[in-house]
């Protein structure tokens, strides 16, 4: 079972927007003083922001990190590896 989120979603959202949409682009550090995050948070939701916006290619997006952890869940539980378990 997935642990609680320390952030709520709704805070994630507005901060990933405020950074895209604020010219010039804040330092990704005062931001998350500003908002009261860690700034490793920001940059991590920033970055996975832009992974599913196809802005960048050095990571998975959201979907296909759910359909890789789907797939690996599919064969461990169903698999030769249920019996481990």
């Amino acid at each position: 079972m997935a642990s609680p989120r320390k952030y709520p979603l709704e805070l994630r959202e507005r901060a990933v927007r405020m950074h895209g949409t604020l010219d010039p682009k804040p330092q990704i550090k005062r931001l998350a003083v500003d908002l009261g995050v860690h700034p490793e948070a920001l940059r991590g939701w920033i970055r996975q922001a832009e992974a599913d916006a196809g802005e960048r290619d050095d990571r998975f997006t959201t979907a296909e990190r759910e359909e890789l952890t789907a797939r690996y869940y599919s064969r461990c539980c169903h698999g030769e590896w249920s019996r481990w378990r």
